[in-house]
């Protein structure tokens, strides 16, 4: 027993980790089959965030009641607004972006969430470039490589890996597949612009999260009131651009099941899993793990779907892990020489 927690102890942070990459790549993988099977992306942010707001409540009140201060109206706006620019918007966005793409897409996407932060961050001022050091170099060019990937992704498809060997034996109009293959390329295009739009809604909920939790330090407290409001807001939302009734029935299927693992294994139980890992390992080792659940979401989507990868795909894929592990390596650079004291300030 003794050596197992040992063990665990050595080890936890990472068997943790590598849970939560899966965890994330079934997210993309449940959602884009509950939504390739009719189910209205609006509706199904509702039903994950309601299933959400029923998952962390009690935790919040038994946890956190006594330590989690009151809230004034002033800061209830605040969160009300966060939760519908970062949550709300990103959810949506992300939801209909997986209407016009695949799983593999959406999973790259979010590997350039770290560098559009930064960006962000610097846009608003609240982050710094210092060239005079290699750390800030580092986090430059990290960022550029990071988002360079993601269009790459976005526009260029390139030719396939490995060509099929079995080609149709009827001859069809070569005018009607070049149009189907022009609509395929806009609908590609659309929903990987989609989901950057929608990346980057959550990179400024990240940055303001930041901001709100210096009001509101009780984290669960937090995001409980946050999956709720989400929730009222997106079901207005698919009130407004979804009329038809039978888009909010659900039965024992994939809808129920993709909702239900969304809703408690991504909401619920990530979110107490990462944030263990990060206060054991920090920030830096979290988001190195990061492309794992591309790799996931790649196996995964060759069998479900049939995806072909393509050369494009991989280079852009290339460049965002690429660009992550730039980003990330001039963080931690950055948070080693500001403990140490040999820069003025930890920001870059």
């Amino acid at each position: 027993m003794a050596q197992a927690l040992a063990f665990f102890q050595a080890q936890g942070p990472y068997i943790v980790i590598l849970f939560i990459q899966f965890v994330y790549a079934g997210m993309a993988l449940f959602s884009k089959l509950a939504i390739d099977e009719g189910m209205s992306p609006f509706v199904f942010v509702v039903y994950r965030q309601g299933i959400a707001t029923l998952v962390i409540a009690p935790f919040a009140y038994f946890v956190e009641r006594k330590k989690a201060p009151p809230v004034s109206f002033a800061l209830l706006c605040k969160i009300f607004s966060i939760a519908l620019c970062g949550i709300t918007l990103s959810l949506n966005l992300f939801n209909v972006a997986l209407k016009n793409t695949t799983a593999t897409m959406a999973s790259a996407s979010t590997n350039a969430i770290p560098a559009i932060t930064f960006i962000m961050a610097v846009i608003l001022r609240m982050e710094k470039i210092s060239v005079k050091h290699s750390f800030g170099v580092a986090k430059l060019v990290g960022s550029v490589i990071c988002v360079s990937g993601a269009i790459m992704v976005a526009f260029y498809k390139g030719s396939p890996i490995m060509s099929t060997s079995h080609r149709p034996s009827i001859q069809t109009d070569h005018h009607v597949s070049d149009l189907h293959e022009v609509l395929s390329r806009f609908e590609l295009v659309k929903g990987s612009l989609l989901m950057l739009a929608a990346n980057t809604a959550w990179s400024l909920w990240l940055i303001f999260q930041g901001l709100l939790l210096q009001a509101y330090p009780a984290k669960v407290h937090l995001t409980a009131i946050q999956c709720f409001f989400s929730c009222i807001q997106s079901a207005i939302l698919a009130v407004i651009l979804d009329r038809n009734p039978d888009s909010w029935k659900l039965g024992w299927d994939i809808h129920l099941l993709s909702v239900l693992y969304c809703g408690v294994i991504v909401t619920g139980l990530s979110y107490w899993l990462q944030i263990w890992c990060i206060e054991k390992k920090g920030p830096v080792f979290t988001a190195l793990f990061a492309p794992v659940s591309l790799l996931i979401t790649v196996i995964f989507s060759a069998f479900l779907w049939k995806e072909m990868l393509h050369w494009g795909s991989v280079g852009g894929g290339l460049l965002l892990v690429g660009g992550l592990y730039l980003v990330s390596w001039g963080k931690k650079k950055e948070e080693r020489l500001a403990e140490s004291g040999n820069i003025m300030s930890s920001k870059a």
